[in-house]
C-alpha cells in the first residue's frame, strides 16, 4: 500500500492499509489512521495525528512549520479528525507555544485546493473552504461554516457555526453563528436560512432567529443592550443558544 518511490520514516505510525502515493515524505512523529489516502508528492511532517478515511491529494503540505516569526522550534502538534478531504496544494501548520500549541481540523471537512490553515487555527466539523481561502494564526471556526473562495480571515477571529462567506470575503471581526457575509470588508447579509432548513432547523426556530437577527443588526442598540433582550428568548428556542453564546465570546468585535 505504500509506494516503493515514497520516503516514510521508521518512527511514523501507519496503520496497515493507508496508501500513500509516489514521491511522499512522511515524517517521524507521524500518525495516520486506518483507510486514509496519501496522493503523490504530499509532505506530512510531525507531530502529527491524523485519523481514518481521509484523503490527501497531491502537493498538500500538512504538519509543517508555521510562518509565526516568534516560532523557535518547539515540538508544537496538528490533529486532524475522520472523513476529511484535503484537496491539491493545501496547507496546515503546526500550533505555537504562545497558544495551545496546536492546530486541530475536525471531522467530515473539505478543504479545496490551494486552503491555507496556519498555526492553532482550530476547524470544526462538516466545513467547506473553498479555494485559496486563507486562515491567519489563531482562527477558530465552527461546525457547519462554508467560507467561499478567496475568503481571507485575520487572526484571532471566530468564525460561528453554519455561517457563509461570500467569495472574497474580508473577515476582520468575528462573525456570529448563522449569518450570512460577504464584502471587503465582512458585512452581515441576513442569515443563512437556505442552509439551516438543509440541516432541519424548524419553521419556529427560523422565526426565533430572524427576530434575534434583527434585534442584533436592525435596531441600533449596542451589544450589551442586544443580549439583554435576547436571553429571555433563549428557554423557547435552543438553537438560539449558539447564536447568543457567538455573540458573547467575542474579543474582536462582531461584523455589523
Amino acid at each position: 500500500m505504500i509506494d516503493s518511490r515514497a520516503i516514510v520514516d521508521p518512527g511514523a505510525r501507519i496503520a496497515p492499509d493507508v496508501e500513500v502515493g509516489p514521491f511522499s515524505i512522511i515524517g517521524p512523529d507521524v500518525e495516520i489512521g486506518a483507510g486514509t489516502v496519501i496522493g503523490p508528492h504530499v509532505v506530512v511532517r510531525g507531530p502529527t495525528r491524523i485519523g481514518e478515511h481521509n484523503r490527501i491529494f497531491q502537493f498538500a503540505s500538512v504538519g509543517e512549520e508555521c510562518q509565526d516569526k516568534k516560532y523557535r522550534g518547539e515540538p508544537t502538534r496538528l490533529e486532524i479528525g475522520d472523513h476529511n478531504v484535503i484537496r491539491e496544494g493545501v496547507t496546515i501548520h503546526r500550533g505555537t507555544v504562545q497558544d495551545q500549541g496546536l492546530t486541530k481540523i475536525g471531522s467530515h471537512n473539505l478543504l479545496m485546493a490551494y486552503a491555507h490553515v496556519a498555526h492553532d487555527c482550530m476547524v470544526g466539523d462538516h466545513i467547506i473552504l473553498a479555494n485559496n481561502t486563507a486562515l491567519a494564526g489563531h482562527v477558530h471556526v465552527d461546525d457547519h461554516a462554508i467560507l467561499g473562495g478567496f475568503t481571507l480571515v485575520h487572526q484571532f477571529c471566530r468564525i460561528g457555526a453554519h455561517v457563509m462567506c461570500g467569495t472574497g470575503t474580508v473577515v476582520l471581526k468575528d462573525i456570529p453563528a448563522y449569518l450570512m457575509a460577504s464584502g471587503n470588508t465582512a458585512k452581515p447579509h441576513g442569515l443563512n436560512l437556505e442552509g439551516l432548513r438543509r440541516r432541519g432547523f424548524s419553521p419556529e426556530a427560523l422565526r426565533t432567529l430572524r427576530q434575534a437577527y434583527k434585534t442584533v443588526f436592525r435596531q441600533k442598540l449596542t451589544l450589551e443592550q442586544a443580549l439583554e433582550r435576547l436571553d429571555p428568548m433563549l428557554p423557547s428556542c435552543p438553537e438560539l443558544k449558539p447564536f447568543v453564546d457567538s455573540l458573547r465570546a467575542s474579543t474582536r468585535g462582531i461584523i455589523r
